[in-house]
């Protein structure tokens, strides 16, 4: 499969990383109205763009992942059963706009493409955030509501602030985002996809080094115990694919065996140690009100086991039942804080069990991808490189935060999640696989026959 080489499309998928990562701070800029602007005009950009050069081609159902095409099916069908059906139509345009950014990435950029858009997207976020809070701190100095909002005569919530002019403070920060726990993840992403690139040698060093100490700078500005909690996971992930990959395919099965072990003690020790960790993170014992919300979506969720009470993605808090369904301190939250139970809630079981199969598998392949060594064209084995490790890392630390949140099925996380799930699937399936050699620009591959998919990364990401 060969890939544009041109600047246009590899700056159009950094536009579309940043938008997903970074949705609020487009609402919190220019309001809802400018925001959907520039969703459609970055929609419409991207159709165009797979038309002209005729990606649709490489996207034939037969070689998409059967999991994702039937939760998507299934969530389009919920429409006939929906309790919400406007906001059903809502939550399935916002889907198919979302999803179809995901398919422009999978298809118009290799892996190396790929990891250096997102990191260039995420350190631009970063960047932008610390000087949003340094200029707020310096000449504001007050908390700064989001802009093309009128609050005026009422009290507002804390959580509403887009900056709370806390950097002088020690945090916690939520930068041009709005939201510490989603700047605190971005960070994460940014120590995953820069280090990675880094370790293979495909940026430069100081450049890269400055990004990984922003990253972990901001990630302990925002005091975010979720990120936290997916950065030692990452960690322990990234930890266990080291290992894999140097046990070889004889003592993985004993490998695994250790991992399961350390796992069961792992959280043994969280359950002994739960009241001093809540300590620790300043969480109160219902986790900042998510035990209370995850209870009454459970109930609800109940009432429509099967198939759930239709799709809408984000909640529509002006429709029933969703109307004062998690409501703590004024803030009307629009998610369950939870993506399965979310999945649960909206697809009933049957949309569970897709999603948890659609997560299980590409989580199998991305795992293949890490451990195993590319082929050349002859089918020999090549040396494996770093990039290899991004897709399993992301998946990681995604999944992690699905616990706490349900940003896995919006935006960025919806995005991350069908880029791997779909480009995995196209590359293992594929008659022919790009072969790059080690340093060449990005995009430069040639034709090759069937191999492993991991063959892919050897081209380097551009500069």
């Amino acid at each position: 499969m060969r890939y544009p080489t041109d600047a246009a499309a590899r700056w159009l998928a950094v536009l579309v990383f940043f938008t997903v990562f970074a949705g609020e701070f487009w609402r919190d800029l220019i309001g809802w109205w400018g925001y959907l602007a520039v969703v459609l005009a970055i929609t419409v950009t991207v159709a165009v763009t797979m038309t002209r050069r005729r990606l649709w081609k490489r996207l034939r159902p037969s070689k998409l992942p059967r999991t994702l095409v039937l939760f998507g099916a299934l969530a389009v069908l919920s429409l006939a059963w929906s309790f919400y059906p406007g906001a059903t139509v809502l939550g399935i345009l916002a889907q198919a706009a979302t999803t179809l950014a995901a398919l422009f990435l999978a298809v118009a950029l290799s892996w190396p493409q790929l990891i250096a858009a997102a990191s260039r997207a995420l350190t631009l976020i970063l960047g932008l955030s610390i000087v949003f809070e340094l200029v707020v701190a310096v000449f504001v100095r007050q908390p700064v509501l989001p802009f093309f909002t009128d609050y005026s005569g009422q009290k507002v919530p804390a959580a509403f602030y887009w900056s709370q002019a806390d950097l002088f403070h020690g945090g916690p920060i939520q930068g041009i985002v709005g939201n510490r726990n989603i700047l605190a993840f971005l960070a994460l992403l940014a120590l995953i996809t820069v280090g990675v690139q880094l370790a293979q040698g495909l940026v430069r060093t100081r450049p890269a080094v400055a990004w990984l100490v922003t990253a972990v700078v901001v990630l302990a500005l925002t005091r975010s115990a979720t990120a936290i909690a997916a950065a030692v996971i990452v960690a322990a992930m990234l930890g266990v694919l080291v290992l894999a990959r140097r046990a070889g395919p004889g003592r993985r099965l004993w490998l695994m065996g250790g991992v399961a072990v350390v796992t069961v003690l792992a959280i043994v020790a969280v359950s002994t140690f739960w009241g001093a960790l809540l300590q620790l993170f300043g969480k109160s014992d219902d986790l900042t009100g998510r035990v209370d919300i995850w209870t009454s979506v459970a109930e609800l969720a109940a009432q429509r086991p099967a198939f759930g009470w239709g799709w809408v993605s984000y909640w529509v808090p002006w429709v029933e039942p969703f109307d004062g369904l998690a409501v703590r301190n004024g803030v009307t939250y629009l998610q369950a804080h939870d993506a399965w139970l979310d999945v649960w809630l909206q697809l009933g079981v049957v949309g569970l069990v897709l999603f948890i199969a659609l997560v299980l598998g590409t989580s199998y392949r991305a795992w293949w991808l890490a451990v195993d060594h590319p082929l050349d064209s002859l089918g020999r084995p090549l040396p494996r490189v770093a990039l290899t490790l991004a897709p399993a890392l992301i998946l990681a630390a995604l999944v992690a935060q699905s616990l706490v949140e349900s940003r896995l099925l919006v935006e960025g996380g919806w995005v991350l999640l069908i880029v791997i799930a779909v480009k995995t699937k196209l590359e293992n399936s594929d008659v022919a696989l790009e072969l790059g050699a080690a340093g060449a620009g990005a995009g430069e591959t040639t034709d090759a026959r069937p191999g492993r998919a991991a063959s892919t990364f050897r081209a380097a990401a551009p500069r």
